[in-house]
């Protein structure tokens, strides 16, 4: 017998398939999908969808890489849901795009029990935050948007949060599930928000009005620390860190997010705090503009996977974290097994982890991603200050403009750690680095398609970096080191391009 590397999440008619990526497997595999022994499909992506089905049936499904098993699985669709429809009795919402459906929206989720998926047809639903709870699905039909609004006070009252890393009071995101708490594991889940609609708040608009309501709060409190303000990134750092995700998740095991457009968050679009098990895919991420707005953002949360996503975002594409120092250090919470794949970046920074990464980081496995377009490609990043550790990060068969591990200056507030952090175990096999980055002006700047740099102390220099397999087309191709040991390039093929 073989382990089994293939997965299901399943509604009542269809099931999303999708599997880990053979050791053997090229660029463009093909794989062959059998239900019920029959030959029902072949893709060249690692998921595939399959349709048709019927309820509370089980299904047989195997997936083959040539002739060679991939994995089988056992599955068994759902019952039909019953559909809470928001714009029906006893709820009435409007959809019309002008009058506050708060009330009706949070009515109909309250009553959704397991059997129930809160329904919203076509039309703008107008709302301040949303509050979530376990064994429930919010669907939203094409058409439908899922609006938040641009006033602070529709995202009261603040709840535990986490931005950048530290534990603070935040203004409550568009949708909220579960109750954050470090000392805990999960304590909420199996919620389903899928369809083919689109959840939106109030993005820059909003970050503006809060940033400038809490830089008056804060008024005195940043006079008295004017250093402390001076080693923030900008005078928006501190003030800004209260605003609220599109979406977080808090202490949550197995939520499905699949279909849907999720767009300006005023900072991060989707937020996964202390989280276990999480699935996103076919979803697109829209944030242009929106500073700080990360997409899909794992925080000291595991098994989490990300799939069949584009990101067109303000900050990074995926943005893996786990804390500053010193207090994600103490609370040492990883995130770990974090799967990232057949995703899209045209706008924004790549996919990143860090710069809050004290408490650890491993296990991070990306795959068939088209980053060339974005500004990072793949990063990995730290302070000396943060402590922690990244390591087991793998990377294949993608495109990006570059390969960062390296220290950032910015970000760099706070008490140090102990010691520096430990960057170490990658592998990026038959990747395609241009050297060539999108800034967020729209502006192409030349870049070193690899730039290594651990950290001076002895013990902290980056290492175990393999490269197996690269392609590199940049124009003026460099690759610069520093306190770096046991980095190895094999395979590697120069094509340097005209600009």
């Amino acid at each position: 017998m073989y382990e089994s590397h293939l997965f299901a999440r399943c509604t009542a008619h269809h099931a999303v398939l999708y599997w880990d990526k053979p050791a053997a497997a090229r660029a463009q595999q093909t794989y062959t999908v059998y239900l019920n022994n029959q030959q029902t499909a072949t893709t060249d992506r690692t998921h595939y969808t399959l349709g048709g089905l019927e309820p509370q049936t089980e299904y047989r499904v195997d997936v083959l890489c040539g002739d060679q098993p991939v994995g089988a699985c056992l599955l068994r669709t759902g019952a039909e849901k019953n559909r809470i429809n928001v714009t029906e009795a006893p709820y009435w919402a409007k959809g019309d795009g002008k009058t506050r459906d708060t009330a009706a929206l949070q009515r109909a989720i309250d009553a959704c029990g397991a059997g129930d998926a809160v329904y919203l047809p076509a039309g703008i639903y107008l709302t301040g935050a949303l509050r979530l709870h376990s064994d429930m699905e919010l669907y939203l039909d094409e058409g439908a948007v899922l609006q938040g609004t641009a006033d602070i006070v529709d995202y009261q009252p603040r709840i535990d949060s986490r931005f950048e890393g530290i534990e603070m009071r935040c203004y409550s995101s568009l949708l909220n599930l579960g109750q954050m708490n470090h000392s805990e594991g999960c304590t909420c889940g199996n919620v389903v928000i899928r369809g083919k609609g689109t959840i939106a708040s109030g993005g820059r608009e909003l970050a503006d009005k809060i940033v400038e309501d809490e830089r008056e709060r804060l008024k005195d409190y940043l006079t008295e620390n004017a250093e402390l303000v001076a080693a923030c990134e900008s005078d928006r750092t501190i003030p800004g860190r209260v605003r609220p995700r599109l979406m977080q998740l808090a202490n949550a095991r197995n939520v499905w997010i699949s279909g849907l457009t999720l767009k300006d968050g005023a900072a991060w679009n989707l937020h996964m705090i202390y989280c276990d098990n999480v699935v996103t895919d076919h979803c697109t991420f829209h944030s242009e503009g929106v500073w700080n707005g990360s997409g899909w953002v794992p925080d000291s949360s595991t098994n989490c996977t990300v799939f069949a996503c584009d990101f067109a975002t303000g900050d990074d594409a995926v943005a893996v974290k786990s804390g500053k120092n010193p207090e994600g250090n103490v609370i040492g919470r990883p995130s770990a097994h974090i799967y990232i794949f057949d995703c899209c970046s045209t706008v924004g920074n790549g996919i990143c982890i860090g710069s809050e990464m004290s408490g650890g980081v491993e296990d991070v496995q990306i795959w068939d991603c088209d980053l060339e377009t974005s500004f990072a490609g793949i990063e990995v990043k730290g302070t000396a200050k943060r402590g922690g550790y990244v390591r087991g990060v793998t990377a294949r068969n993608c495109t990006a403009p570059r390969v960062m591990i390296h220290t950032v200056p910015y970000n760099d507030d706070g008490e140090g750690a102990d010691k520096p952090p430990v960057f170490e175990h990658f592998s990026f096999e038959d990747l395609t680095l241009t050297g060539r980055a999108l800034n967020r002006k729209g502006d192409w700047k030349d870049v070193s398609p690899v730039s290594l740099a651990g950290f001076e102390e002895p013990g902290h220099a980056l290492r175990d970096v393999n490269f197996d397999g690269l392609t590199i087309t940049a124009a003026s191709p460099r690759l610069p080191l520093q306190y770096c040991c046991d980095v190895t390039l094999r395979g590697v093929t120069c094509l340097p391009a005209e600009r």
